[in-house]
This record gives C-alpha cells, structure tokens and sequence, in this order.
C-alpha cells in the first residue's frame, strides 16, 4: 500500500522540493484539525486509514459523531483521552504543483521545547489563532521562538470563525494586532486567512460563508509561497557527521551539506585546525558526481589525509566560519530545574560536544510585551539572552547565516536531559585575546618536591553533619604527618571570597563555583586542599569534580541524618527556620541533594569526629595519595 501512496504522490508533485512547515499556537486553537483537514482534503488518505478515522472519531472524537480530523495526527494514547497534542506529529501529503513536510506540534505551554524542535527544521509557520479568544500568551511565545529560530514566513490562520458569526471586523482587529507583533519580532512576510478548519472552509476551497475576503486559500499560499532566502549565497559549510573508512585505500568525511556549493577539485579546510586540502571525489547514494549543495548527504574524498574527526567543519579556507570560545545568543529554557547562571552543561552543536559554562544571563525575555527584563535565572520554558563560556574551541557561524552551524542544545551532565536551545548571535575567540602563559614549573614538579600527591577532599553535608569539624580534623591529621595542606571553609569564604553572596540559589552556585577555582589552584600547587562546603546540589559538585579531575576529586559526605543534624542545632539555625525566621535554609526549605556514589560517606551519629576523621586519612593512605 505504501508504495502505491508512493506513486500517487510522485504524480501530484513530481520531483519538486518539498516545502517544511510547522503549525503552532495555543492549545485547542485547532492545529492537529487543520493539518488532519489538509490530508484528507487531498485525497491521499487510504481506505483503511478513513475507516479507522471514522471508528476513532465515534470513541475519542470532539466533533459529535462526525470525523474528527484531529486524531489522523494523534498518535499517542494519552493525545487521544486528552484531546490534546503532545509529541510532534510529522506527516507528509502533495498537491499538483508542491509535495509537503508538516510538524503538527503541542500547544501546551508544557511542551514548549517540542514546539521549538518543529521552529528550528521549518521554512514556514501556520500560526492558528483562536477568533474568539484572539492573540495569547502562548501565540506571543510561539511566535517569539518562530522569529528567534528564523522562520520568516508565516500564515497567521483565524480559526473558529464561525463562533464569531464569520465577523470581519473581529478578523481584521486580530489581524492589526498579529502583524505589529510579527513587526516588532522582524518577520518579514506574514499572510492572513480566516478559516474554518473542521469545516474546511479557505482550506483547500474558498468559503462561501466569508465572501469579504478576497484572499487566498491555505493550500493556495503553501503552494505558491517562495521561502528562498539569503542562505544560498553563504559560503560552503560541511559538519563532519562520520569520517568514512571501509579500508586502508579509501578515506572520506560523510555528513549533510549545511549550506553552500562544493565543486571537485576546490580548495577546502578542516575546521578547527585550518589544515587546508582539495576536494578529489564527491560521493552521493547514486555515486560520483562534480558538485554537492545544500541539503545533500555526500562523502568528500580529500588529497591529502588531514586530521578531521567527527564534529569538526569543512569549509573554504577563504570564508572561514568562526572559531570560539564565548557565544551569545538566546536560549528556551526546558527544564523543570531553573537555569541559573555558573552551572556546567553540555553544548552540543552540529555534532561537536563542548562543555560549556553559562556565565551571564543578560535579559529575560517577557513574552507577553516582547521587552527585556533583568533576571538573575531562567524558569521552565522562557526565554532570555546569555553568554556562555566554552571549554574549548566552537566552529560555528551566526545563527542568521546558518541554522545548523548557529543552532545549539544544552545538556545536563548529571541526568543527560536536554535543558535549552539556542541559536548564536555572535562568537568570539576569547583565547585569542588573553593567552595562556606556558609554566616551567607544573603540578608534578610541585607535587614532587612536597613528597606527596595533591588532590581536593571535597566535605558535604547538611549543617550540623561534622562538615567542618571532621575537615578540621583531618588536615591536623595530615599537617602531623608532614604534609602540605590547605582547608577552604565555606564559613570563612563569606568573610572574604564570598562576602558579596546571599544565600539564594543563583549565590550558593557561585560560591561553589568561586570555591571549586581556589581549590584547583590550590591544587595546581601541590598541595592536599580540603574544602569544606554545604553545597547543597549534585549539579555544581559535579562541576567542581569536572574541573578539578575526576581521579584527584574525592568527595566526603557527612551522611547524617537531618533529625541528628537538627537535634544538636548548631546556632539555632534549625529552629529559626522552621518558624521562617532564616528563609531558604537547607533542609527545611531549600533542597539538600546527597551524593549517589561519594568516595567517602560517614554517617556521624553518635561517632566522635576524631574516629570520622581517621578513616578519612586512611582512605587516603589505603588509595595511594599519603
């Protein structure tokens, strides 16, 4: 059956590029009924599909009885009961003159970043709007990360039009508001149709019951739109997907064209290492061919065997992309987890992995105005512009030139959750700037001359766990043994270091962040550093042990329980946060994240704390480090 809907669409479109959209807006403003209209309405649907539509619309359907075109895109159980969209929905469907790739995608405020994932492969947006309820938050935020992802075509579709008695007026002042808005987020080219999507009217026909207007149909503009932009004229760009090796006689770099046009026999280089080569073969799945442009899958043969691995970019050396260490840009925020500035991610860019560093949230993004607001975090779903630092060098270009080169993701390094995507404004090679200063003397050197080997015992810990009390203990300990040591607490830190932090999330990331740089130069030194720090969450321990090295990170968790650590209730700090006298106070009001899988973990419950700092030391002795 397959291969003969296969046919039926070759007949309709020929060979003609297909045109990828998305539709968009808020939920029950009408998406999936729209999209199900169009491929019924094109007569590709097959008989066994139409039934098996008829039979589900009796059970799930919204539509009395009648077909329910909704549920052609709802392919999850849960989409059904609910009578929503979740997931995206990709469908395919061809007229005579243009074959189509749709992403029907969720309207929930919820599932934002899978709206964002339809944005960021689309070349145009049906952006449904509900006419009695009129432009909303949600349209304003789906059309902030429709602008924000480079979709600048758009069909602004007034659905529903029949709940307003087919009003004209009420279209036209959703129309005036729209296209200010569209004004303000620089979309170019937006068009306007009131339909009636479960209807079909301006689907694929002109209806009747609005003859005041005088525009054209849905399926009129898809097919005659022009969505051909200034991404052809941009220079070659090549992301390395696989370095293709079947033997000892053939090398080639596989991946997709990102943009431009390669010739054989053309000068090229890898990127980020600049080694420069010519283009002797370009391979296609139909073989050899002279020349590879945008879009295609190709495997390019070079003369010489220079050194490119996967995530590494081909491009002329004569229009070379940017190679960086600090982005700026925007980013959606996913995560039920706020996005607070000083945490480590994993960037992941056109198949490079990098970690990264968000340094500076500049501005939160208000979706409801379109102003810049001043923020410290990001919660789940909006929008703000930040600059991250990389760990090491990003080919990349601007997100305005290239959507594969200038698009990223981040990643959590704890859970491997994609947290944001973000599109890049503008790169610089901060390393260019300030260059590192090769030293004669290094850790070894130092660790050698102290007869000893350096690393960082990291102490957690709820307040009243032994945090710094068994630290203490345990660099007398070593200072008896005769070696080099230093202990950062977190109490003297905010006497001085730290001083300008309060205790809110976004400071307790920076002062960890803050502690983990001394701790690693400390290190660097030779010595044996201890710190001695709540540090609450498993995200930023994390960070610390990425930083320093995960051999020389030992972490030490005082696992007391809070019962204990509140009973003795050092301060009455315990005390005054329970009757909201000390705000945000771990382990009451603020979370406490244990450690899954710590070098070290002493519950101190009736143990004197210079028992729990012998076994410290001798963790140490028992591991090679005294």
């Amino acid at each position: 059956m397959e291969n003969i809907l296969d046919r039926e669409k070759s007949k309709l479109a020929g060979d003609a590029p297909a045109l990828r959209f998305i539709t968009c807006g808020s939920v029950d403003d009408g998406k999936s009924t729209l999209v199900g209209r169009l491929l019924y309405d094109s007569e590709l649907l097959l008989d066994d599909q139409l039934e098996a539509l008829k039979a589900e619309s009796k059970i799930h359907g919204t539509t009395g009885g009648n077909i329910d075109f909704a549920l052609l895109l709802d392919g999850l159980q849960a989409e059904r009961e609910q009578g929503i969209t979740i997931d995206i929905a990709y469908r395919f469907f061809a007229t005579k003159r243009r074959r189509f790739i749709v992403a029907d995608t969720p309207g929930h405020e919820q599932y934002t970043r899978n709206m964002a994932t339809g944005a960021s492969n689309a070349e145009l947006a049906i952006v449904l709007v509900d006419a009695r309820k009129g432009v909303i938050t949600q349209t304003l935020r789906h059309s902030y990360i429709l602008g924000l992802f480079g979709v600048r075509h758009i069909v602004l579709a007034i659905n529903k039009m029949d709940l307003v008695g087919w009003d004209s007026d009420r279209f036209q002042s959703i129309v005036d508001e729209y296209c200010t808005i569209g004004a303000r987020l620089g979309i170019p080219d937006i068009t306007c149709i009131p339909i009636c999507a479960r209807d079909g009217d301006n689907i694929f026909s002109r209806s009747e019951r609005m003859p005041w207007y005088v525009g054209p149909t849905i399926v009129e503009h898809l097919e005659k739109v022009e969505v051909l932009t200034e991404l052809g004229n941009l220079p070659f760009r090549l992301p390395v997907q696989w370095v293709n090796r079947p033997n000892a006689d053939f090398r080639g770099f596989s991946g997709r064209v990102a943009n431009g046009v390669i010739h054989q026999g053309h000068a090229i280089a890898s990127f980020p290492s600049g080694r420069v080569s010519k283009v002797t073969r370009i391979l296609t799945a139909d073989g050899d061919d002279e020349i590879a442009t945008e879009g295609q899958a190709v495997t390019l043969v070079l003369a010489d065997e220079i050194d490119a691995s996967r995530g590494d970019i081909l491009a002329p050396a004569d229009a070379a992309p940017i190679i960086a260490d600090e982005i700026s840009g925007h980013i959606v925020w996913f995560d039920d987890a706020a996005m607070i500035p000083g945490r480590r991610y994993t960037l992941k860019s056109a198949g490079r992995k990098i970690g990264a560093v968000i340094s500076k949230l500049k501005h939160r993004v208000n979706v409801n105005t379109l102003d810049q607001q001043a923020a410290t975090a990001l919660s789940m779903n909006e929008i703000g512009c930040v600059t991250i630092n990389l760990e090491g060098p990003l080919v990349c270009d601007p997100y305005r030139e290239n959507r594969e080169t200038g698009g990223f993701i981040l990643i959590d390094t704890i859970n491997n959750h994609t947290v944001a995507a973000g599109v890049i404004d503008s790169a610089r090679r901060h390393a260019a700037d300030v260059k590192w200063q090769n030293l004669n003397v290094d850790v070894s050197l130092r660790a050698r001359i102290k007869y000893q080997r350096p690393c960082v015992l990291w102490f957690t810990g709820l307040v009243g766990s032994g945090r710094s009390t068994v630290a203490n203990l345990v660099e007398q300990r070593l200072c008896d043994l005769g070696r080099h040591t230093y202990l950062l607490d977190g109490h003297n830190l905010r006497h001085d270091l730290n001083r300008d932090l309060d205790f809110s999330t976004e400071a307790r990331v920076e002062s960890v962040r803050r502690a983990a740089i001394v701790a690693k130069l400390l290190y660097d030194a030779g010595l044996i550093t201890l710190v001695a720090m709540l540090s609450p969450l498993r995200v930023d321990r994390q960070m610390a042990r990425d930083l320093i090295g995960d051999g020389n990170f030992i972490e030490v968790h005082m696992a007391t329980p809070l019962d204990e650590c509140e009973r003795r209730d050092p301060g009455g700090l315990y005390q005054r946060a329970r009757t909201g006298d000390l705000p945000n106070f771990t382990g009451v009001d603020a979370p406490y994240e244990p450690p899954e899988s710590p070098e070290i973990s002493i519950d101190t419950t009736g143990q004197p704390p210079e028992i729990v700092a012998d076994r410290v030391v001798a963790y140490l002795k028992e591991n090679g480090y005294l």
